[in-house]
């Protein structure tokens, strides 16, 4: 049975294992919002403290047969970690569609990666089987209450750090954070919220809240690959029916523009699951116009081969990016003239395609299509507006 006792002994013992994060204010995000930056953790998230508490507790036989867990990416290289540090043999099934860039740390902490086909359920069950027929110790990442009380840590070091706190904003993927976050901050100060937010494609706790018992969803689809869980833990979803206020969704494209204004505002990297409860408060999910809001960062493991992709996305929501196709006559000085409109407007060109192949195409004209840079939505808007304007259709692409 998870106690606070349990939770404030994780905190004594991970002192000199974990850092203690900054929290600070992001007054871009709101006058009200705060940032606690656990992708500053070592490891780059959150998930060294629950492992830790959980490896340390090991008894002597167990560290002698060895561990195992399973994880997508955080997880993984908390136990890598923590168990090369105490000594003890490491395990870890890996989903084969992880980022390199986490399959790599792992190793380079020390563990052995089994990569499974599938996503993180299929390494789940792959680290099960192993666990039968080898007799390793199991670690799971976010059923087990070892692991949630050593993510609980971060909800005593919220209240230490900001007392005044009135609501915090903590992703969720299986529950181990948030159960551990909101168990500590509701037993210290139960006026605070504690609200839970998880990606729209991998709602797996919100359904399953929805229902009443924890369900499994068919599949999971998102950015944040470190909140794809398909089914909660039957304890995680105890504690949260329990403690936790309120569990919002927010989109992949929402996602990524949290993970461009903590790169332009708080020259900080978020992962897609990290920047979730930034995404929360920016588009509305979450009010923080009135309370003091903290955003748990989580991680900041983002695989840099998709951070182009996730930037991209994040411009485009927020009209710094956009695309724009229209037809023109095919004669000489029409594409210049296009262009001279764009130029008043002030967009930048960052591409152009002018055919006269193409499924819109008529005898006699060329479809032009331009990627822009623009200032934002209401500049999108207003490129639009002067294009129709001067007689030029626009077209779906």
């Amino acid at each position: 049975m998870l106690t606070l006792e349990m939770i404030q002994d994780a905190q004594a013992a991970l002192k000199g294992v974990a850092r203690v994060t900054p929290l600070n204010p992001a007054k871009s995000l709101g006058k009200n919002v705060y940032i606690k930056a656990e992708n500053l953790q070592l490891t780059g998230a959150f998930k060294l403290r629950g492992a830790y508490n959980k490896i340390r507790s090991l008894t002597p036989e167990e560290r002698a047969q060895g561990v195992i867990a399973c994880s997508a990416g955080n997880h993984a290289q908390g136990i890598a970690l923590s168990a090369t540090k105490l000594g003890i043999r490491s395990i870890i099934c890996m989903p084969a569609g992880a980022p390199i860039s986490k399959v790599e740390a792992t190793k380079n902490y020390g563990a052995e990666v089994v990569l499974v086909p599938g996503v993180y359920d299929d390494a789940a069950a792959e680290a099960a089987r192993l666990t039968r027929e080898k007799g390793y110790t199991f670690a799971h990442p976010f059923n087990d209450e070892l692991v949630i009380a050593g993510q609980g840590t971060i909800g005593l070091e919220i209240l230490e750090q900001l007392p005044e706190a009135e609501q915090v904003v903590v992703p969720i993927g299986g529950g181990g954070l948030i159960s551990g976050v909101a168990f500590a901050i509701k037993h210290l100060k139960p006026s605070c919220k504690v609200i839970g937010v998880q990606a729209a494609g991998a709602a797996s706790m919100y359904v399953s809240r929805r229902e009443g018992k924890p369900v499994s969803l068919p599949g999971v689809n998102t950015i944040a690959d470190g909140i794809a869980v398909k089914m909660p833990g039957d304890l995680t979803f105890a504690l949260c029916q329990q403690y936790v206020d309120e569990i919002v969704t927010v989109k992949d494209d929402e996602i990524a523009t949290a993970i461009l204004a903590l790169m332009e505002d708080q020259k900080t990297v978020a992962e897609g699951a990290g920047a979730t409860p930034v995404a929360a408060v920016m588009f509305g999910k979450v009010d923080a116009s009135d309370k003091k809001t903290v955003c748990l960062v989580s991680g900041g493991n983002v695989d840099v081969t998709t951070l182009s992709r996730v930037i991209t996305k994040g411009l485009t929501k927020t009209g710094r990016i956009t695309e724009v196709a229209t037809k023109v006559a095919d004669k000489p000085g029409s594409l210049i003239q296009l262009l001279q409109i764009i130029a008043n407007t002030g967009a930048n060109i960052i591409s152009i395609s002018h055919s006269r192949e193409d499924k819109h195409s008529d005898v006699g004209a060329c479809i032009v299509s331009m990627v822009l840079e623009t200032r934002n939505l209401q500049h999108v808007d207003d490129i639009e507006r002067e294009l129709t304007s001067r007689g030029y259709t626009l077209l779906d692409r």
